[in-house]
Formats: C-alpha cells, structure tokens, sequence
C-alpha cells in the first residue's frame, strides 16, 4: 500500500538514488558522478520525492532546476514509472516553485519533449505559458516545448 509523499533537498548521500531514479525515465540517464555536480553546486536546488510504503521509504521522484539572477530553470525531472499519478510530481514541482521564488527567481522555465501531454497539463495547471520551442532538440527528432512561469 503507497501513503504520504515527501520531498526534501537532495543531500551528496543521495547521489545514488538519484541517479537510479533518472535512469527509469531517460534513455540516456545521468550517472552519480553527475548528480554529485549538481548536488556541491550552490545555484543548484535539488529535491527528491518519496513515498512511505508498507515496507519502507521508496525514494520515487526527482527535480533538479538551477537559478541565475532571478530566473530558473528546470535541468530535469522525472517520477519513476511506478510512482506515477499519486501527486509526488506536483509535490515536487510545488517545493521548488516555493524554494526558488525564496531564493528570489522572478520566473521558471520549463522544458518538456513536445507530445508529453501529463507533463505539459502539471506545468499549465500552475500557470505556466508558452515561451517557444527548439526544433528537433531531442535525439528522437522531437520538439522541445519550453514555457515560463511567473513566480
């Protein structure tokens, strides 16, 4: 049985995890030893998701966004397959909305393969816009759809 969700800054310990987490969702995953780049750098906010199930904690999500000046952005972000549809998304995408609008990010860009319609409506659903697009920037020959959300 899955209950409550948490998410928390990812700490250096978590680079495993990390790293375990994106490789259910990317074909070309990071490994630790990029996720432990992420994790030292200071304008990096790490956030990791959990789900308390009956036999323990499964960590099951992950967002990574990094801030300069006052803007954001999203470097990735992911669910595992399995976890999907129990809100750890929105929880993700809600605690670093509120960390880089703390850390004074005026706007979060979001970057999402054209297609990937339950990313795209959990992006709108917090307000975010259509800022453009990049031709072809995914290996696969899709679109990246960007969007902007006002903080």
């Amino acid at each position: 049985m899955r209950g409550k969700l948490a998410v928390r800054r990812a700490s250096l310990a978590d680079a495993p995890a990390l790293a375990a987490l994106h490789k259910t969702s990317f074909a070309k995953p990071w490994d630790e030893a990029t996720m432990a780049v992420f994790l030292a750098a200071p304008e990096t906010l790490c956030l990791i998701g959990s789900v308390a199930e009956s036999e323990g904690v499964a960590a099951a999500g992950l967002l990574i966004a990094r801030k300069a000046a006052d803007e954001a952005e999203t470097l990735t972000f992911c669910v595992a397959p399995s976890y999907r549809r129990l809100g750890l998304g929105r929880a993700l995408l809600a605690a670093a909305i509120s960390e880089l609008r703390r850390a004074g990010a005026k706007t979060l860009f979001l970057e999402v393969e054209e297609g990937n319609e339950e990313a795209l409506l959990l992006y709108r659903s917090f307000g975010a816009a259509s800022a453009g697009k990049r031709a072809r920037y995914y290996e696969s020959g899709k679109d990246a759809a960007i969007l902007s959300l006002a903080l």
